[in-house]
């Protein structure tokens, strides 16, 4: 396995979050990207909690809604692709010699691990990258290392064999989400090329912001915030139970003031929130300037939020839209996989690992 990964056989997109197991397959024919198969399948609360899959008990219901995942998608494809959370990874960009073989590379780097990682090696799973010469020394070459303890990659690969599938690669979401933005690139002015884009992907208890420069992964951060605070919400103010919350939350049916009371001031600590972070990122890289802002995640279909972001930060906004040119097999659901594609950019990229080398 590989927490970056190349050209691989067909493999599942599975995406296991905080609320549900997202399954996608994606191939490609004459330069044209297809969705195959597609489905989402709910969690029973606290089986993950912020990414993390809570024990045995936690890999044994991820495993279960995997099952059914894969059963109501009709895939027949029996590799997977998965990641772990970004929080869960530790990266590291190092310079190497050149005139290294990728051998070579990878025998210093366990030999060196210490240096680089912060946990003994026989419990971590590692890999490596190797970017490309170093812009200020040729002679050298630039390496990404990435890490995660084996628990993390453990819960993820134990939670797929159940439903006879095959951990084939386990990446970073992160990376997840770069490999993704070829799918939205056409929202972004000359399709993100020399532009910084910051994708928000808000979650239904998990916040991530990663950002891209040239369609690279720059900088990237997570933390708790989600549609899971609008819902306890509803639940505070119209004694409701969490379920009860959620479906009317997604159908409707709430009183006349629920939007000027409640939904109006959610849509506002949103846009808050990805100030903050994009706060975050200014000071942590000393840059000043997004081109765009892209919304991503369960939180992007509330109406109206693209406007409110770019309104209040005055930077140019746009809901995810990763199926705009891509075709979809007849046997999948369309409507309820555009309902879905906000969510899905983890999903994506996992799936395209596969497709594009």
């Amino acid at each position: 396995m590989s927490l970056f990964g190349n050209k691989q056989p067909q493999m599942l997109g599975l995406d296991i979050s905080s609320t549900c197991v997202k399954l996608l397959e994606i191939s490609k024919n004459k330069g044209k990207y297809r969705i195959d198969s597609y489905a989402v399948e709910p969690l029973p609360a606290n089986a993950v909690v912020e990414k993390t899959i809570q024990g045995e008990e936690g890999v044994e219901a991820a495993g279960e809604a995997v099952k059914r995942a894969v059963k109501r998608s009709g895939s027949k494809t029996k590799l997977a692709c998965l990641a772990v959370p970004s929080s869960a990874a530790i990266t590291k960009e190092i310079s190497m010699p050149a005139d290294l073989t990728e051998d070579q590379i990878e025998a210093q780097i366990q030999l060196e691990a210490e240096q680089y990682i912060p946990y003994p090696a026989d419990e971590v799973y590692m890999d490596f990258l190797v970017l490309g010469p170093n812009a200020k020394n040729p002679e050298t070459v630039d390496v990404l290392i990435a890490a995660s303890r084996d628990e993390n990659v453990g819960a993820r690969t134990g939670a797929v064999r159940p439903a006879g599938l095959t951990p084939k690669e386990v990446g970073v979401e992160a990376y997840a989400i770069e490999d993704a933005f070829k799918l939205l690139s056409h929202q972004v002015p000359d399709y993100g090329v020399d532009k910084t884009v910051a994708i928000v992907d808000i979650g239904a208890t998990m916040t991530s912001l990663n950002v891209l420069h040239d369609g690279k992964l720059a900088y990237t951060r997570e933390q708790p915030f989600g549609g899971k605070q609008l819902t306890e919400e509803i639940m505070r103010r119209y004694g409701l139970s969490f379920e009860d919350a959620g479906r009317v939350k997604k159908e409707g049916g709430l009183p006349e003031n629920y939007e000027p009371e409640v939904l109006t001031p959610f849509k506002e600590t949103m846009s808050q929130q990805v100030g903050r972070f994009l706060q975050f990122y200014y000071s942590a890289t000393e840059q000043e300037h997004v081109d765009h802002i892209i919304l991503a995640g369960g939180c992007a279909n509330i109406p109206n939020i693209a406007d409110i972001v770019e309104h209040n930060l005055g930077i140019t906004t746009s809901i995810a839209d990763p199926f705009a040119h891509v075709e979809i097999d007849k046997r999948v659901a369309q409507n309820r996989l555009m309902n879905d594609a906000t969510a899905l950019l983890i999903a994506c990229g996992l799936a395209l690992r596969s497709v594009d080398e």
